[in-house]
């Protein structure tokens, strides 16, 4: 066995940065084909996608707006042959609780969990063909310490871990694994501008028994893992990566 993910074609949802960009590339780099998601025509997603293919591999990119019903349906139907599938792509909105709207909760909970639920009904049947896939859900810390004003957030991250764990039971013996990596605080573009102001820095590190906040390649590796023959025998679970913050 070895980390090798070679002859596999991988989709990771909201793949164009952060995260999601750098899963997309170590799939890459252990030998799959990748198709990048963007929610709207983007250089970045392009940039990626170029990446890939300079590794040898296939990169294509898919733009597909996983807040609206209609995006959501469409990269399920462009995606249903694929047998490595990361769960990355998320939508914060940040406000207080009282202030939370109709629209804002069925645009978070669209992209964070009903995509989810769809994109798994859309590749299951092709993996339970070849007895062999891959589904990786990619929630957070705010799953045991919610933010108090990412409350749709925190709870959409929650259910889909449930998502997981009912599915990974339902799958285990049709040779497919499924399982949740969740973040702590990782540096990436959405909360650049925050990590910016250096008191509010030292403040959320001192929050965190390692004493640092992650870099998104923290991530890849262990997504890299489940996804390869050294992450056969893990299904169901939900790894934390985040220097100890959910402690």
């Amino acid at each position: 066995m070895d980390y090798s993910v070679k002859g596999h074609l991988a989709l990771v949802t909201g793949s164009s940065r952060g995260i999601g960009s750098a899963i997309a590339l170590e799939l890459a780099r252990g030998g799959a084909d990748v198709i990048v998601h963007c929610s709207h025509p983007s250089e970045q997603a392009e940039d990626i996608a170029a990446q890939i293919r300079a590794m040898g591999r296939s990169g294509t990119v898919i733009a597909a707006d996983l807040t609206q019903e209609e995006g959501v349906r469409a990269l399920a139907e462009a995606c249903r042959d694929v047998d490595i599938l990361v769960l990355n792509a998320s939508l914060q909105i940040k406000k207080d609780w009282q202030d939370i709207t109709q629209e804002d909760y069925i645009r978070q909970t669209n992209c964070n969990y009903y995509a989810s639920l769809v994109l798994m009904q859309a590749v299951v049947p092709a993996m339970e063909a070849k007895g062999w896939g891959r589904i990786v859900t990619i929630g957070s810390v705010q799953e045991l310490k919610p933010h108090p004003q990412m409350l749709v957030y925190s709870s959409s991250k929650c259910a889909q871990t449930g998502l997981m764990r009912s599915l990974a039971g339902q799958l285990a013996s049709k040779g497919i694994t499924v399982n949740n990596v969740a973040p702590g605080v990782i540096y990436t573009d959405r909360n650049k501008e925050a990590l910016s102001d250096e008191a509010y820095a030292r403040k959320v590190s001192a929050s965190i028994p390692a004493g640092f906040y992650g870099e998104k390649e923290d991530l890849a590796g262990i997504v890299r893992l489940l996804c390869s023959e050294f992450g056969r025998y893990i299904t169901g679970q939900n790894i934390f990566v985040d220097g100890g913050k959910s402690l």
